[in-house]
Parts: structure tokens; sequence; C-alpha cells
């Protein structure tokens, strides 16, 4: 069995006992979370799909770690103007381990 999942603008494909990692959630590590926003659950080759979401399926997972990604740099210029920007950013990211799918 399993599921997609909506979380942080993507979308994601999980089966019970997978570690993901996914835009950061609310949570310190260790606790339980759900999440709700399932696009489609397919069980022994049947499918539902949802429109857009299905209201009766939970996620059931734990947060594992939290850890900040590559650092990405960005570069500003415009030639003979004296004008240079270096920006710098690190993604924060929460690995999370599926423990159920629940199907209502």
């Amino acid at each position: 069995m399993y599921a997609v999942l909506k979380t942080g603008g993507k979308e994601y494909r999980v089966s019970e006992g997978d570690l993901i990692r996914v835009e950061k959630l609310e949570g310190n590590v260790g606790d339980q979370v759900e999440l709700k926003d399932v696009l489609m659950v397919s069980k022994e080759g049947q499918a539902q799909v949802g429109t857009p979401h299905l209201t009766d399926v939970v996620i059931k997972g734990e947060i594992v770690q939290e850890m900040k990604g590559k650092k990405v740099l960005t570069y500003k210029m415009k030639r003979r103007k004296n004008y240079r920007r270096f920006k710098g950013h690190r993604q924060t990211y929460t690995y999370l381990k599926v423990n159920e799918i629940a199907l209502g």
C-alpha cells in the first residue's frame, strides 16, 4: 500500500516505514505528526484519487531529525555601476518516518 501526499509545495509517494525528507515541519524530534493533504491512496491495486485531496485518509509519522541543506549562493552584479550583492541561503529540512497510512 502506498499514498501520495503533498507538503511544502511538493508531492511525495510514501509507504509505511519510509523515511522521507520534507520541508521543515513544526515540532521537535520525536513528535508525532499527522499529514492530511493526501492526494491518492493505492491498496492492492485499487486506487482512490481525491479531488483535490482525500478527506478520510491521514498519514501518521514521527519526526526523526531536523537539519539544514547545502548552502545555495547567489551573486548579482551590474557592470560599471559598482553594484555587487552576495547572498547565501540554507534550507531547513525535516526527516519524517511514516508509521501508518490510516484509511477512514
